[in-house]
């Protein structure tokens, strides 16, 4: 690059500059005295405040709301109208002769969610881990086109789940793609939504194959920060590969896969969209989860009085359960930070 273009760069460069320049000092015009009052080491939380501020609207004082309208009653929207009911809604929710009977409970429609959900749960995050261990030992490995195929499989992290719900809906339909396929290759049509153990392993396996990238990324970030050397030390002496992987690499992946557990348990209760847009919930109430109990009592309850009340109350809950499942995550976080410092 010539002299005279390098002046016209930084000319241009300089000119746009300018309206940066003016707003940060406009900026340390604001601070300065607030530094001066409060002090330097006091900063940081005038730079947090937009954030907590945020957090506040959008997150406690919802929070705080909710709680409300669970120890009140009637089908009023305003606080001050509804009538304070105290823990009725929660008595209600947990008034069962039988826990393990959906049936013998007051609710049975929130404990066939909650058995439903922990059921999904307990499958989902199994095999979300396992095939996402699979994929990122595989992407791993030095094969042809492997940004292509991380790409690949993080696309479908990147879909709205109302997307795919949509899409795993015109595939698994009876008139659908798969059933279509099926038939021409001479097999009969199966009932993968209307059919209530298809409906479940459906659901579960569209909400791997939604999430499963992201999950993936995190497990291949472990494996890139295990040294080589201890791979080359193994193959030195003679190792073999399935004792190099029980031996090294899964036990330096704990940590990610502790996280990834965790991540996928949280995300596993809240499902809704993508369900509820493949099965609506059905056949009957076979792939109806907590969340969706929460929707359809307070909002979507077809031919019956909206319970805002019982769905606020079912909602906290709800909330309980992921706050501890989230404290988890901050402990083994702070427990992975810890191992990495004393290494």
């Amino acid at each position: 690059m010539s002299k005279k273009n390098k002046k016209t760069k930084n000319f241009f460069l300089s000119i746009l500059n300018v309206p940066f320049a003016l707003l940060m000092n406009v900026i340390d015009l604001i601070m300065w005295p607030i530094q001066k009052i409060i002090g330097v080491r006091r900063m940081p939380y005038i730079f947090l405040l937009p954030n907590l501020i945020f957090f506040g609207l959008f997150v406690i004082i919802p929070l705080g709301v909710n709680l409300l309208f669970s120890i009140t009653g009637g089908t009023e929207l305003y606080i001050s109208n509804r009538e304070f009911s105290g823990a009725r809604h929660y008595q209600t929710l947990f008034d069962c002769q039988n826990y393990l009977n959906p049936n013998s409970c007051n609710e049975d429609y929130f404990w066939r969610g909650v058995f439903n959900t922990i059921f999904f749960v307990v499958f989902q995050v199994g095999l979300m881990i396992f095939f996402s261990l699979l994929t990122a030992v595989i992407l791993n490995k030095k094969i042809i086109g492997r940004g292509f195929f991380r790409s690949v499989f993080f696309f479908p992290v990147l879909l709205s789940p109302v997307v795919v719900g949509l899409i795993w809906q015109w595939i698994l339909l009876k008139n659908g793609i798969l059933n279509a396929f099926i038939e021409s290759n001479g097999g009969s049509k199966m009932s993968f939504l209307t059919e209530p153990g298809l409906a479940m392993s459906s659901s579960i396996f569209v909400s791997i194959w939604a999430h499963m990238g992201f999950y993936t990324l995190i497990v291949l970030a472990g494996l890139q920060a295990i040294p080589p050397n201890l791979y080359e030390a193994a193959e030195m002496d003679g190792t073999s590969r399935e004792r190099i992987f029980f031996r090294i690499t899964l036990p330096l992946l704990m940590p990610n896969l502790l996280v990834v557990f965790i991540l996928a348990s949280i995300k596993g209760v809240q499902t809704f969209d993508e369900i509820y847009v493949l099965t609506g919930g059905g056949p009957g109430t076979s792939t109806s989860l907590i969340v969706q109990y929460i929707y359809t009592t307070g909002f979507a309850a077809a031919g019956q009085v909206q319970n805002f009340g019982l769905a606020a109350a079912a909602s906290m809950v709800l909330g309980i359960v992921l706050f501890i499942l989230t404290l988890i995550q901050l402990y083994l976080g702070r427990d992975k930070e810890n191992k990495q410092h004393e290494i």
